[in-house]
């Protein structure tokens, strides 16, 4: 009889556990009973698939849409000090991005001295962050801004700094003692252990401090962590790191394609932070790599030092409505829809957005220009749907009533960003 009740309260214990933790969240709903009066085709759910979404999805609260904000690595990578951060959270403040919704100002790796001290506890390095780290985040705060903070899921950092691997409560509780708000969370040096056994330690770390702190998953999308992140983290690395170049940019955009129905709101895919303004590709170029990201619904946080940037890397990174396309609270990762031309190089990317409207990118990864023209069906709209375009670049409306498909000459390296909203048909009304 023990043996039975213990059986059935196991059994109950699971289903429950399965329906609050296990539920899948259908991103879409709002599409679902008014996609015929909008227009929209039976492939539409099967295109923007979100099936993957909401399966042990973590709930703190936190990444209701994408993280936005500053990292020091891409620019200053170990040259950085407290004066550099403080320069930069004023320049987020002085130039308006921090209005626009770049309130993270994240330190990477290299602030803490390279060892710990004598209680075991981590450092600043007295030569860069004479002032420590809460001070910095008092002055962070005080700009209305939050603090970002780095450590490694393994023995040491990638800069062989002290990780936090067995360490994770006092690191935890040190950095919700400083009034930290964000950890990036690194994979080298990690003992060869799964990091799905090294992961999940932190986040419980950080949850029992009663701070509330965005959890960055870097585990460089070595096992998949789309599989199994969700429950662990607010965001989490799809791929290998960023560089500065063309090939990179295009090859990581198109392997954090690959997880799209995983995405939501509470946790991201993360294919790395923008390149935007550091020199190593052209306007074209950036403005794409700015525009894909945005629409996979990536953190936008930003890696060059704004406090010297060019009115051009400005002009990119400050765009509304780009920036109003990532930042969209239904929350579905746009992704690859259509390819054509040489090698796949003429592309049609596209997402679901609030109102039932289609971001919409044509992308020419082609050597020289083109015309690129998306067609209705790869958009999940039925062929006689109207539909207004505007121009998220040009900030115009282009098209008021375009029907079956639109095309538009795109220059090599660039793209094109729109927004399609569908007219509701006679129909709908009858």
């Amino acid at each position: 009889m023990a043996t039975m009740k213990v059986f059935v309260f196991t059994l109950i214990w699971c289903l429950l556990h399965v329906g609050i933790e296990g539920r899948v969240v259908n991103l879409l709903q709002s599409f679902d009973g008014s996609r015929i009066s909008y227009g929209f085709s039976n492939s539409f759910n099967r295109i923007f698939d979100t099936s993957k979404y909401g399966i042990l999805q973590l709930n703190n609260g936190l990444a209701q849409t994408p993280q936005m904000g500053w990292n020091s690595w891409n620019f200053f990578a170990c040259n950085i000090n407290e004066t550099v951060i403080k320069e930069t959270a004023d320049a987020l403040i002085s130039t308006g991005l921090a209005d626009l919704g770049y309130v993270y100002v994240n330190i990477d790796d290299c602030w803490s001295a390279a060892k710990r001290d004598s209680e075991g506890q981590l450092v600043p390095d007295p030569k860069t962050f004479p002032s420590g780290i809460k001070a910095l985040a008092d002055y962070i705060h005080g700009k209305g801004l939050k603090l970002g903070i780095y450590s490694d899921a393994g023995q040491f950092t990638c800069q062989v700094r002290p990780g936090s691997i067995y360490h994770e409560k006092d690191d935890a509780a040190l950095f919700a003692s400083w009034g930290v708000d964000y950890l990036k969370y690194d994979n080298c040096f990690n003992l060869g252990i799964k990091p799905q056994d090294r992961y999940p330690p932190m986040r419980d770390a950080l949850n029992a401090t009663g701070r509330t702190i965005f959890y960055s998953l870097c585990e460089w999308g070595v096992d998949d962590p789309a599989l199994w992140a969700g429950k662990v983290g607010n965001s989490w690395r799809t791929t290998d790191d960023i560089n500065d170049s063309w090939v990179s940019m295009t090859t990581i955009a198109d392997i954090n394609d690959e997880w799209a129905s995983y995405a939501g709101p509470g946790g991201w895919n993360d294919p790395d932070m923008l390149e935007v303004g550091n020199g190593g590709m052209n306007y074209q170029e950036y403005r794409s790599h700015f525009s894909i990201w945005a629409l996979m619904k990536a953190p936008l946080l930003v890696g060059c030092d704004i406090r010297n940037m060019t009115a051009e890397t400005f002009e990119i990174i400050s765009n509304k409505e780009v920036i109003a396309v990532n930042q969209d609270p239904l929350g579905v990762q746009g992704r690859k829809v259509y390819v054509s031309g040489t090698d796949d190089c003429l592309q049609v990317w596209a997402g679901p957005l609030s109102g039932h409207r289609l971001a919409v990118v044509l992308w020419n990864r082609c050597s020289k220009a083109a015309t690129i023209t998306a067609g209705w069906g790869p958009l999940g709209l039925e062929s006689g749907t109207s539909v207004s375009i505007r121009d998220l670049w040009q900030h115009k409306e282009v098209v008021g009533d375009a029907v079956a498909s639109y095309g538009a000459r795109v220059g090599a390296h660039d793209c094109q960003m729109y927004i399609f909203t569908p007219q509701t048909v006679a129909r709908s009304v009858n």
